[in-house]
């Protein structure tokens, strides 16, 4: 009897601690899942920025080789 007691008591402690390590590791899941989505978010801001930057790039590209053109003109070339 004593030792049926004393299995019994060793389960329950592991069931115990089982629990307890799954509510943790819900947790930490839960904290990875909120850190995913802000990740993500600032990730589309950075692509959305380097998009803008790309197309002002272009725009300044063009622009100075408008200017070069204009200037290679007024040089009579």
């Amino acid at each position: 009897m004593f030792e049926e007691t004393q299995s019994v008591n060793t389960l329950i402690s592991k069931v115990e601690d089982l629990v307890a390590r799954y509510e943790d590791l819900r947790t930490q899941n839960e904290e990875l899942r909120q850190e995913l989505v802000t990740v993500k978010g600032q990730n589309e801001a950075k692509d959305a920025q380097i998009a803008k930057l790309e197309d002002e790039l272009q725009d300044k590209e063009l622009e100075g080789l408008e200017i070069l053109e204009k200037i290679e003109s007024v040089l009579g070339k």
